[in-house]
């Protein structure tokens, strides 16, 4: 069964997103937020595929988690199971999937450079993308999430799951943050995002 994907992407990109999906073995499903994925893509038990995408992202963001899942299912059904997840076999199909969405019927002026640029070698996931994951977070509805870029040094954050941590020092490309409970260091990409904490909020 295929849910109705229509109300969460740009309404031109609708009939050619059916077209990918023409397969009697392969089914849609959005999800509610998964703080961890923005969706995924199995094949089960039955022979059949999956394909989930998250409820809560804006259109773009959705269309581009959408074709990222279809370019796992047409790898797998080209390449066979033995190719690495997001190896040369599905960067070649995300790319050729792409091409025909990157243009501005379907996506805002100015996010095409930055689409162009990144399928040219695309990642895992669009958020390893600093300059992408910024511009299409500005369609995202108004929320109290920011990324560590945009976090002052000195000032206290926290993740999804609680843990709380003092934003620190920049190193190449990532940044050093001290988690509060455990006085341990770690490195935080500069598009994760997070919640600041107010300066007068009990942390414990």
């Amino acid at each position: 069964m295929q849910d109705d994907l229509r109300p969460f992407m740009p309404e031109q990109a609708i009939a050619h997103i059916a077209t990918l999906l023409n397969h009697d073995k392969l089914s849609v499903k959005v999800k509610k937020e998964r703080k961890t994925r923005h969706g995924d893509y199995k094949r089960l038990p039955n022979g059949h595929h999956q394909i989930t995408v998250n409820s809560n992202l804006n259109a773009y963001r959705f269309l581009i988690t959408l074709i990222h899942e279809i370019a796992h299912f047409e790898a797998y059904k080209n390449y066979g199971r033995v190719i690495k997840p997001h190896g040369i076999e599905w960067k070649r199909t995300f790319q050729h999937l792409m091409l025909p969405f990157i243009n501005p019927e379907i996506f805002p002026l100015e996010l095409l450079p930055l689409l162009a640029k990144h399928f040219k070698n695309p990642k895992a996931s669009s958020d390893t993308d600093v300059n992408l994951a910024y511009a299409l977070k500005q369609y995202d509805e108004p929320n109290d999430k920011t990324y560590i870029f945009e976090v002052p040094k000195g000032t206290n954050f926290k993740l999804y799951n609680g843990r709380v941590f003092k934003k620190g020092e920049k190193r190449v490309k990532r940044y050093e943050c001290l988690e509060i409970k455990t006085g341990k260091l770690y490195l935080f990409n500069p598009n994760a995002e997070v919640e600041i904490i107010a300066a007068n909020a009990e942390v414990s």
